[in-house]
């Protein structure tokens, strides 16, 4: 068998796989159990979610195309211009469906007295309301650009929505102009209500209303206007100008990324053909983008911002996130985890704690040091104020910030500024590796001694991000964990030396061989006739390297289960090379973001948490730390959550080769396990 051969039968292909994935979110919009307003919301984010996957991975294929590289190597046996090709179709489908999804949706809509309306459906109760919020609001916020020969057309702006506006002027020639939709007026304009009816209007249709208002100068026949959205690369290209600081690298490719390659365009499929053709002209769109006929509305993703109307019978129901029994947010944390690690889950505990323990840092004259990493931050942070804090206090303080997190550059280059101008040392991470590991140290003088506290977690130190992902936070005074992760601050000071750890496990150094280490104990026990599995929970798997091996496990007789929310490049149950292995992926109202591996260990269990997820930038390109678990009622702690999310019914689904998304369905007492886990820690307070 040929390597490519291999890769055809062996595995899934890894954008094939992501798209499958958001299958999954557009499964949640079709579902009739989750309430109405959260449907919607799921939309939003399979709109958003698609949107990324152009700008990055089909915009790296793309590119793979016009270097004249083939690609099958870097894309599972798969041609790279056949990819573009299948991804366009599947996506055309997807889009489809959402089309279809949204429809059902409105009409439910309308069964509970919510009517999003059109241009065409404004009444008189509802016309001087809005022709004043047009004058007030929207129409100092337009940017209309009018388009002839003469003229080039200005870089259209990533993922902005457009309208493209067609007139037909008197002597029968052609006026074309777009109309930029307002970034930052909310997109669904809530109208007066009438006889206990709630009305929405979309801000294109409100303009679609005042076409005659926008274009009075024009004398024309007939105008009409239809939404169009261009995509574009965001990959970030630096500059080699030694003069430049870094943040100012990173700040000029983020500005830079607005007029990136186009790799998909988007349009309204009623639009005028000779409309398209002459955008289509205008803008460069050539056959290597994917060019997606659409719907009258783009830019779905803003339906994650939905209007509540007030109806919390149309909303999940609030959850309020949970203490942590025996740690209590008055008083010192310190003291208490002194005493002993704890760990906390959000969201179903509050991510309140963190953000204490920070608090508590800067005020306490016995806390010398801070060093913490920073991947992504809330647009308001509490974890960035206490920090300055603790400057202001006179705190050494390092941060070692992630400027090249996508999508968030700027926030974080922002956040950098601040903190540098407060006299916090700023690392930049290692030149060629992105810094993904979530930790903080703390040095804290007691007596004559320097004690170390600190905190190690699968998510970011996010506030906002922390009431929907779900994550672990391991609190710890383990001198011996603390000291290895002290040893990788290190590193990033001086990278060129790699240090040994006792404890951890690190990349891009230590975790593939580590973890193949784990795998062959597993391995070399079953074969031993003793007790062997292995049970992993992450957002990825696309390593070939690592897929093989856990190949290679289960052809030795290895249990292995597998709980994947994402890209799952494996194919689980096949015999003579998987047999042994189930998936599952669970998408709900939470987002699925903890990391966790167990292995049996002849039944005395390895637990480790884990920054990193089982793909190669993760293990080869990224610093990543996993944590061992040592604490014996945190240990059973997490074996126990994994057990109820794999026990799911509801809403896990299988992940094999048939690529279905096809819903774990059994006789058992249902199952849904974040509602499960919420009551687990609920049962915890009580006992």
């Amino acid at each position: 068998m040929t390597k490519g051969e291999k890769h055809n039968n062996s595995y899934i292909n890894r954008e094939i796989s992501w798209l499958q994935f958001n299958a999954r979110v557009l499964q949640e919009a079709a579902d009739e159990t989750v309430p109405l307003i959260e449907r919607l919301r799921f939309l939003g984010i399979f709109s958003n979610n698609l949107d990324e996957f152009f700008k990055v991975r089909y915009a790296t294929v793309k590119r793979i195309v016009q270097a004249g590289k083939a690609g099958k190597s870097e894309l599972g046996g798969m041609k790279a211009q056949e990819l573009l090709e299948i991804i366009t179709k599947i996506v055309i489908d997807q889009q489809s469906e959402s089309l279809d999804i949204l429809s059902n949706i409105e009409h439910q809509l309308k069964d509970e007295n919510i009517f999003v309306i059109d241009e065409t459906q404004i009444t008189d109760f509802h016309h001087d309301f809005l022709k004043d919020y047009f004058i007030q609001k929207v129409s100092p916020a337009l940017v209309t650009i009018i388009l002839n020969d003469q003229v080039q057309l200005p870089n259209l702006k990533d993922s902005a929505a457009y309208l493209a506006v067609r007139m037909v002027m008197e002597d029968d020639n052609k006026q074309y102009a777009l109309i930029e939709i307002p970034k930052y007026i909310n997109r669904f304009v809530e109208l007066p209500q009438k006889d206990g009816m709630n009305f929405i209007i979309m801000l294109d249709d409100l303009l679609r209303y005042f076409l005659n208002d926008i274009f009075n100068i024009f004398q024309y026949e007939s105008i009409s206007a239809h939404m169009i959205k261009i995509t574009r690369d965001a990959e970030l290209d630096f500059e080699s100008d030694l003069s430049k600081s870094f943040i100012e690298k990173i700040s000029d490719s983020v500005k830079h990324r607005q007029i990136g390659q186009p790799v998909r365009f988007v349009y309204d499929k009623t639009i005028n053909t000779e409309t398209l053709q002459y955008l289509m002209s205008k803008m460069g769109i050539d056959s290597d983008d994917s060019i997606i006929p659409g719907g009258r509305y783009h830019n779905r993703r803003d339906y994650m911002g939905f209007p509540s109307l007030g109806r919390e019978d149309l909303l999940y129901e609030k959850i309020n996130p949970l203490p942590v029994k025996g740690l209590s947010l008055e008083g010192s944390i310190f003291k208490e985890i002194a005493k002993k690690d704890y760990l906390i889950y959000a969201p179903y505990h509050t991510f309140s704690y963190v953000v204490k323990f920070l608090r508590e840092a800067a005020l306490d004259v016995q806390v010398k040091a801070i060093k913490i990493t920073i991947y992504r931050l809330a647009e308001i942070s509490h974890i960035a104020s206490s920090l300055i804090n603790a400057a202001i206090n006179g705190k050494s303080v390092t941060v070692s910030i992630e400027l090249q997190a996508r999508f968030d550059e700027q926030a974080n280059i922002d956040y950098a500024q601040q903190m540098e101008e407060e006299g916090i040392h700023l690392v930049f991470g290692v030149q060629g590796l992105k810094v993904h590991s979530k930790m903080c140290v703390i040095e804290r003088e007691e007596g004559k001694k320097m004690k170390r506290y600190g905190f190690i977690s699968t998510g970011n130190f996010n506030e906002s991000t922390a009431k929907i992902y779900t994550d672990y936070t391991l609190f710890t005074a383990n001198q011996s964990i603390l000291k290895d992760i002290n040893k990788v601050f290190a590193f990033f000071e001086t990278n060129y030396q790699i240090f040994k750890y006792k404890h951890i496990i690190t990349s891009p150094h230590y975790t593939q061989k580590a973890l193949f280490n784990l795998i062959d104990t597993e391995i070399y026990n079953v074969k031993s006739g003793k007790p062997g599995y292995i049970r992993l929970k992450m957002n990825s798997i696309s390593s070939y390297t690592m897929v093989d091996k856990l190949y290679e496990a289960s052809n030795a007789g290895v249990k292995i289960q597998m709980i994947v929310r994402g890209i799952c490049c494996l194919i689980p149950g096949i015999k003579g090379m998987s047999e042994n292995i189930e998936v599952i992926s669970i998408v709900d109202k939470f987002l699925e973001h903890s990391r966790l591996y167990v292995f049996c260990n002849n039944n005395h269990p390895k637990v480790y948490i884990s920054s990193a997820d089982w793909m190669t930038r993760n293990i080869d390109n990224r610093v990543e730390v996993s944590c061992p678990i040592y604490d014996e009622n945190i240990k059973q702690e997490l074996l126990d959550t994994f057990d109820i999310c794999w026990n799911d019914n509801v809403k896990a689904r299988l992940l094999n080769a048939s690529q279905k998304n096809e819903y774990r369905i059994n006789n058992k007492k249902k199952i849904r396990s974040q509602l499960a886990i919420y009551d687990y820690y609920l049962k915890k307070l009580d006992n």
